[in-house]
């Protein structure tokens, strides 16, 4: 089992929203492809989701609805962005 420092930041939450790690000595695991994987896809709809909310922002008939859902979707991508920002200096700081 790998030290504490070294436990890698899943990018998907357990029950009750908790974090989950993932334990192990092998990089390039199944579980280690995985979460890059979705890391890459999360990362992805970011992008996609600031370029959909710029669009919008940028129109005169935005409505409210539309855009209190683009926030809400936005705030989600921001958590995900950030965890996998968080996961990412982990695995850096493990590394050195």
């Amino acid at each position: 089992m790998t030290p504490q420092s070294e436990l890698r930041l899943l990018p998907w939450s357990g029950p009750d929203g908790k974090p989950c790690y993932l334990s192990t000595d092998e990089s390039g695991g199944y579980m280690s492809r995985l979460a890059d994987n979705i890391e890459a896809v999360q990362l992805g709809m970011a992008a996609d989701l600031v370029e959909q909310v710029s669009a919008a922002l940028g129109g005169q008939d935005a409505d409210p609805e539309d855009l209190r859902r683009m926030l809400t979707e936005l705030t989600r991508a921001l958590r995900d962005v950030l965890r996998v920002a968080t996961s990412r200096g982990h695995l850096l700081t493990a590394s050195e």
